[in-house]
């Protein structure tokens, strides 16, 4: 860690032991991600809050490389368990740590990122024969039959539509399944 850690009590006389405890989930948190560059630790003694009571409130701000934060705040609603101190630490840790965790991963560009299904518009539609053709964002021409197209939407749809769908291989190129059309009516 480049600057110390900052242990902050408060509503309490400070407490060697449980500095001690907080000292050793912080070095685990470095052990274990070693990518660390602040710590500042704030406890809040019980004290006849109206949200929280007799809890305590932990909040852990960990500075990361790159000005990147993970901030964990722990105030806990109606659990009992935050009245020990020792419990309330060891929780907000926990915390900090899968938060840690997620901010690692995303540092690191494992983080899946989520694209949804292709969008396409219909250009042709052929309604007596019960089939179509959209193009893709390539500009590619994908063919989908009446009953790809979900909730019985197909007399719904005429050229421009916009649709989304899942492509599969199909015996003479390219074909949609699971059509579904955008918006309320999907239209441009």
């Amino acid at each position: 860690m480049e600057t110390p850690v900052e242990i902050d009590f408060q509503g309490m006389s400070p407490d060697e032991a449980v500095r001690d405890a907080a000292r050793g989930y912080i070095a685990g948190l470095e052990n274990r991600f070693g990518r660390i560059t602040a710590c500042r630790l704030v406890i809040r003694a019980p004290g006849g809050h109206h949200r929280t009571g007799g809890l305590f409130e932990i909040n852990i701000h960990l500075t990361l490389p790159n000005g990147k934060e993970v901030v964990a705040s722990r105030t806990p609603h109606r659990d009992e368990r935050h009245s020990d101190l020792a419990f309330a630490l060891h929780d907000a840790f926990k915390h900090a740590r899968r938060q840690l965790q997620d901010q690692v991963r995303h540092l690191e560009g494992q983080v899946k990122s989520h694209v949804g299904p292709p969008i396409g518009i219909v250009t042709r539609i052929e309604p007596t024969e019960g089939f179509g053709f959209i193009e893709d964002e390539d500009g590619r021409e994908i063919y989908f039959h009446r009953n790809s197209v979900l909730d019985g939407k197909f007399g719904h749809l005429k050229a421009g539509t916009r649709v989304t769908f899942a492509e599969e291989p199909g015996d003479k190129g390219p074909q949609a399944s699971t059509v579904k059309l955008m918006g309320k009516h999907g239209l441009r």
